[in-house]
């Protein structure tokens, strides 16, 4: 898997996510995630565009950094999922948890409401 990240807007990060997130490369999010968990209110919008497959590993890394955000005011959300990904995340129920948008585009768009 590969991950890097844009900003737009000074308070506003993308986390573009590329290839697999599994136990082998689960450890690279959380090191990135962790990167931006050290912003003073952290927003963060992940890039599933290029996403093509997440287990169980990948999905607890979200969960832990999403509860982190939100005690510090900021939040999580997802974009560009696939239809592989949309299935995971309402399977599991959390797409309930996570706001998930068609774009990145529009992620950014209902952080300034």
């Amino acid at each position: 898997m590969q991950a890097f990240v844009t900003d737009h807007r000074c308070d506003v990060a993308v986390l573009h996510l590329k290839g697999e997130l599994d136990a082998e490369t689960a450890e690279k999010l959380r090191i990135t995630l962790a990167e931006l968990l050290e912003r003073q209110v952290p927003r963060i919008v992940v890039d599933l565009t290029d996403l093509k497959f997440c287990d169980s590993i990948g999905l607890s890394a979200f969960i832990t950094s999403k509860q982190v955000i939100t005690a510090r005011g900021g939040w999580l959300s997802f974009a560009g999922s696939t239809p592989f990904l949309t299935r995971l995340l309402e399977t599991v129920g959390l797409s309930r948890y996570f706001a998930i948008f068609p774009e990145v585009e529009d992620a950014i768009a209902a952080s300034q409401l």
